[in-house]
């Protein structure tokens, strides 16, 4: 995964805020999950396919984070909700 890379909420899924919170279901499994409210900002933007870098730049315009550690944190959970069938990725530019 790079800063180029298409990140975006998966069909087989549907989601709803909860008071700031992302609840979320993966619609193949039957598995809920949930996104703290920072988890919730980033799912937001990924609801439309997006690059990690837009993601990354949103984060850091919202959020007082350090760019290497906002890097490391999206790519972990990235990674994390690709594992779970919750997210798509794919490489290339929007």
């Amino acid at each position: 995964m790079t800063l180029d890379t298409i990140v975006h909420a998966s069909p087989d899924q549907v989601s709803c805020d909860l008071e700031g919170e992302a609840a979320i279901l993966n619609l193949q499994t039957g598995v809920y999950y949930s996104l703290d409210p920072v988890g919730a900002a980033v799912w937001k933007l990924i609801e439309q396919p997006s690059t990690v870098a837009c993601v990354r730049d949103a984060m850091l315009a919202r959020f007082e984070v350090d760019t290497e550690r906002c890097e490391l944190d999206l790519f972990q959970l990235f990674e994390k909700l690709a594992a779970e069938g919750l997210i798509e990725i794919r490489d290339g530019h929007l």
